[in-house]
């Protein structure tokens, strides 16, 4: 029996790295590398509302997922203002036209939020759209639904303060969905005499289905000594390949954690908040590459580089004051670059020791939207809708500052096809071409 699963977990690993990639699409959350990059070139360094537009398309409602392009199409979750509906749209790449349009859930309220957050993925054949009700559906390329479910319906209330956000992960055939939550719903704790205090408390999970019929593959529990608020996390899991072994790495509730995808197993797990202090939530996500991880900590207070190393992870490096609170880091043209959120300033840093190589300050609005690099470029977009075009290397510059107009902009700047993606409050742009 032990030989036997020992061959089985070979083979599915291996089937998981000979998995095909959508290189010159935008198939995920962070792109076709999971780092925030783009092979492509020939994109525009400045436009305007009105210049070096290809197409833009009305949004029926606000929302922060990213758009997903594949091949000749545009997929976008969003919610619908006029009937609070929570939708799935596509759009066709080549000039804006709306191909199809799907009521998949009923938005809800979360503060500074709406539960469109999460970002759709997809392999060619299936879209999967989540959203922070706990909603899920695969559908079609061309709209057709083949499967529905509700996590929070099936596992517990999705119960994060400030609304679920986490974009599920599509690698090697299988979709990964993270749920790092407090273990019983806000309003009320355990200790209370009250019928919700009495109910059963809520795990932290990750689980692994088929994106095909939306089946269960495996759900791993993901014990924690975390309390209140920093069980949360509203980041997504990426996998680090290291020496023909991948790993899924997820951050939050106290620790940075590594999971053998084919057996689900935890096989390291390294902690940053030892002291296991409240309010220590974290919305980024972890950066692989350069066969480690980098990882923001809680509340933008120190960014980290990991290794993995038996049952834990060697921190490589470990530097305060150029993190970010809210934008995942990116990994491009040999350089990890840092958008703090709040202090207005994209950090270059050097990933082997984690030196600071330049930086450039970006004023406006906060910067909440993790940035984007290709063809020697950066892109950011700032929650007031000004796009920043930035010369990427250690002397960082900025080329073009361009308003798009919104507000409350959390959403990704998307690269495929030799042109940007754009998702305001309202519209959705397509830049270049």
């Amino acid at each position: 029996m032990r030989t036997w699963s020992i061959r089985l977990a070979v083979a599915a690993t291996a089937a998981f790295m000979a998995a095909p990639s959508l290189a010159a699409d935008w198939p995920q959350w962070r792109g076709p590398n999971f780092d925030g990059s783009s092979p492509e070139t020939g994109l525009p360094e400045t436009w305007s509302r009105s210049d070096g537009i290809a197409w833009s398309a009305a949004l029926p409602g606000p929302g922060d997922a990213t758009p997903i392009v594949c091949g000749e199409r545009v997929f976008v979750s969003s919610t619908d203002a006029g009937s609070r509906a929570l939708v799935a749209l596509a759009f066709s790449a080549k000039d804006g036209r709306s191909l199809w349009k799907v009521r998949l859930g009923t938005d809800a309220r979360a503060p500074q939020n709406t539960m469109a957050s999460p970002s759709p993925v997809t392999d060619g054949k299936t879209v999967v759209f989540l959203y922070g009700t706990g909603e899920m559906a695969g559908l079609t390329v061309d709209g057709k639904v083949l499967w529905r479910r509700n996590l929070g319906v099936e596992f517990g209330k999705v119960n994060v303060k400030y609304g679920y956000s986490s974009s599920p992960l599509l690698y090697g055939g299988r979709v990964y969905v993270l749920m790092l939550r407090r273990p019983w719903p806000y309003g009320y704790s355990p200790g209370r005499a009250t019928a919700a205090g009495r109910s059963r408390r809520l795990d932290s999970y990750l689980l692994a289905m088929d994106p095909a019929t939306g089946k269960t593959l495996w759900r791993q529990v993901r014990p924690t000594e975390a309390t209140n608020e920093s069980f949360e996390s509203y980041g997504t899991p990426v996998p680090l390949e290291v020496n023909g072994r991948v790993d899924l790495v997820i951050s939050g509730g106290d620790y940075v954690t590594g999971h053998d995808p084919a057996t689900r197993a935890e096989r390291w797990r390294w902690c940053y908040n030892p002291q296991h202090r409240d309010r220590q939530r974290l919305i980024p996500s972890p950066t692989p590459g350069r066969g480690r991880v980098f990882a923001p900590l809680q509340r933008g207070s120190r960014l980290v580089a990991l290794e993995p190393a038996g049952e834990t992870a060697k921190p490589i490096w470990d530097v305060g004051g150029r993190s970010s609170d809210s934008a995942t880091p990116l990994l491009y043209g040999g350089r990890l670059y840092v958008l703090d959120s709040d202090r207005k300033r994209l950090h270059v840093l050097d990933p082997a020791g984690g030196d600071e190589k330049g930086r450039v300050d970006l004023g406006g609005a906060v910067w909440r939207a993790s940035p984007t690099g290709a063809d020697g470029k950066i892109y950011c977009l700032s929650a007031a809708g000004e796009a920043a075009v930035i010369r990427a290397g250690d002397a960082p510059e900025i080329i073009s500052r361009i308003d798009m107009g919104g507000k409350s902009i959390r959403s990704t700047i998307a690269v495929a096809g030799g042109r940007l993606y754009i998702r305001t409050s309202e519209r959705l742009w397509c830049v270049g071409g």
